[in-house]
């Protein structure tokens, strides 16, 4: 069991105690924190405290972290768009709400879950909850994204990762009218200190990560843009459009209230470029948009 010690900032006086401890976990959920508070799993200078309760400043959280009981992951028959198979890798075009790998609350139904059943075999690097798993998109968008059958092929494709030889591009409807055709968002990310759910451009613990963008068609309060990225920070694209004030149409984490008529985020990564690992052959891979994406522009090309 892990214990976790924390003091109570001027910034968070006044805050639940449950949401304070939800919010220094990326994994932890909000019923799961309050399990805790009533097990006795949370002090509070020592005393243990109802979930309700409002911190003061200087307050000094304790928290006993039960060790996490994990199922196994299992191979599932879960349909999948394949855009490209050989015998080192497997390039798959993802659905909307696809989680990519197991986690906390997603241990089935994912796209390993799915990778697992139609393949003999797959990485082993980045362990057992991440096989094949050369690089991610977030459950909310659509796409294409690579995944590597041994470890030899998941090496070179991290590689290109790093040395930023892999192409990844982007389609995004974002709020507001870019003013510029182009632009290029150079801003480091990292976690958000009041939300670890959430990323943010920050100095603080933060990457470098860095997004080209290019206007593609502007409508009455929306533009549709293609992105590229040159790092690959988590909530790159989501984080960055934020941070210049034109967040992404239907993007709930970090999104508006009121926007279009999507189940997520309009995001979609429509082109990856590799070099193939065993060939050493130039791939590029194109997937259309989603026909919700269409019916967007559709519509907003109608009140323009």
């Amino acid at each position: 069991m892990e214990v976790m010690q924390w003091n109570v900032t001027t910034d968070e006086e006044g805050s639940r105690i449950d949401q304070f401890v939800t919010r220094q976990g990326e994994d932890w959920s909000r019923s799961m924190v309050q399990q805790w508070i009533k097990e006795g799993q949370v002090l509070v200078n020592n005393k243990t405290v109802k979930s309700n309760y409002k911190l003061n400043a200087e307050d000094e959280i304790e928290v006993s972290v039960p060790e996490a009981v994990e199922p196994d992951i299992l191979p599932e028959n879960i349909p999948l768009q394949i855009v490209y198979e050989d015998a080192d890798v497997i390039v798959i075009n993802k659905d909307r709400g696809i989680v990519v790998h197991p986690a906390p609350g997603h241990y089935s139904g994912t796209l390993v879950n799915a990778l697992m059943y139609h393949c003999d075999d797959l990485s082993g690097i980045n362990g057992e909850k991440r096989p094949g798993i050369v690089h991610r998109i977030d459950k909310d968008t659509t796409g294409l994204l690579v995944a590597a059958k041994h470890d030899k092929a998941h090496e070179q494709l991290s590689r290109q990762l790093q040395d930023k030889s892999m192409k990844r591009e982007y389609a995004a409807i974002v709020h507001g009218v870019v003013e510029h055709d182009k632009g290029t968002i150079d801003a480091p990310i990292g976690r958000d200190e009041r939300d670890r759910q959430k990323m943010k451009v920050t100095q603080r613990n933060a990457k470098e990560a860095v997004t080209h963008f290019d206007v593609l068609e502007r409508f009455a309060h929306y533009t549709y843009i293609h992105c590229e990225l040159e790092t690959g920070r988590t909530h790159q694209i989501r984080v960055h459009m934020k941070y210049i004030n034109h967040v992404i149409a239907g993007d709930p984490k970090y999104g508006k209230k009121n926007t279009l008529p999507i189940d997520g985020q309009a995001l979609h990564a429509h082109t990856l470029s590799f070099i193939h690992p065993m060939t050493g052959e130039r791939m590029t891979f194109k997937a259309p948009l989603p026909e919700e994406m269409e019916s967007l522009l559709e519509s907003l090309r109608k009140i323009t």
